[in-house]
């Protein structure tokens, strides 16, 4: 028998039940009592709820609640809420909001004060991050934009950052942006994790230079994640001259303080590195 806190006078409110991202047995007990304990659940894809709550013997109500209506559902369900009723809402798979419809549902609730719960579970993010074995300092993209030209400017911007990289993809898609990939991020290790906790799941590891010689399967779902930059790292230590000749005029005319939060943020440099640089040239001054 397993112990475990159950609250048997749920609060009303606002429910954010995570889900399995592929093995139904990933659902915690928390879950699935407030799934039964709700009044109402927003679901994602009905057919595809039914058959998890069809698995645990779940009756609650589903109302189909996806990007194309979640505006229209807003207000009847903010009724419901202020009516003190218990409303879950779960995506497909994973953790709601995160890439998944509810965000609108969720900022109307704060605006209006209304109790909004969190039940953690599976996430497919924190899943790949675990096992990546890469910086768990990490920037989530979700679901890369459709155009090029967005993905480039996406990738540019996100390339000076030392953290791990991480976003969902389909695989017939990576195939068709492996050269912009290999372009920002060419000198870092990959993980491409396709059907996570599934039966078929598979875990592909290699640098991201190799991209075009790894063979993905086309089918079922991606999450890649790149690994952070240590040769980023390093260069970031180095002050540029034309870096170093702006802060010698600032110094005439601000604190080492805001120099060196300026410097460092426009920069992408240590605070420490920028410090010492404008102590050692404030006591030659």
């Amino acid at each position: 028998m397993y112990n475990f806190e159950i609250n048997d006078s749920l609060k009303p409110g606002l429910y954010c039940v995570s889900t399995p991202i592929g093995n139904l047995g990933d659902i915690t007990f928390r879950a699935v009592y407030i799934l039964n304990k709700s009044d109402l659940i927003l679901s994602e894809d009905t057919r595809v709820s039914s058959k998890l709550l069809s698995r645990f013997n779940i009756n609650t109500k589903l109302l189909s609640n996806h990007k194309f209506n979640e505006k229209k559902n807003i207000k009847n369900v903010l009724n419901l809420l202020k009516e003190n009723k218990i409303i879950s809402i779960i995506s497909d798979a994973g953790t709601p909001t995160i890439s998944d419809p509810g965000g609108i549902l969720i900022n109307e609730c704060i605006k209006n004060k209304i109790n909004i719960f969190p039940v953690p579970g599976s996430s497919a993010v924190a899943a790949a991050i675990s096992i990546s074995g890469f910086s768990n300092n990490f920037f989530f993209c979700g679901f890369l934009p459709d155009k090029k030209l967005q993905i480039d400017q996406l990738f540019q911007k996100i390339s000076n950052l030392n953290y791990s990289i991480v976003f969902f993809i389909s695989p017939k898609k990576i195939k068709k942006i492996t050269d912009q990939i290999q372009k920002y991020f060419n000198d870092r290790d990959i993980l491409i994790t396709r059907e996570m906790t599934k039966f078929h799941e598979e875990y592909i590891r290699d640098k991201v230079k190799n991209l075009n010689n790894i063979n993905i399967s086309e089918k079922g779902e991606i999450t890649v994640v790149i690994s952070e930059n240590s040769n980023l790292e390093n260069r970031l230590q180095v002050i540029e001259e034309s870096v170093k000749k702006k802060i010698i005029k600032l110094l005439k005319k601000m604190s080492i303080k805001d120099i060196t939060s300026k410097i460092s943020k426009e920069n992408n440099i240590s605070k420490k590195i920028v410090y010492d640089y404008c102590l050692k040239k404030k006591n030659e001054i």
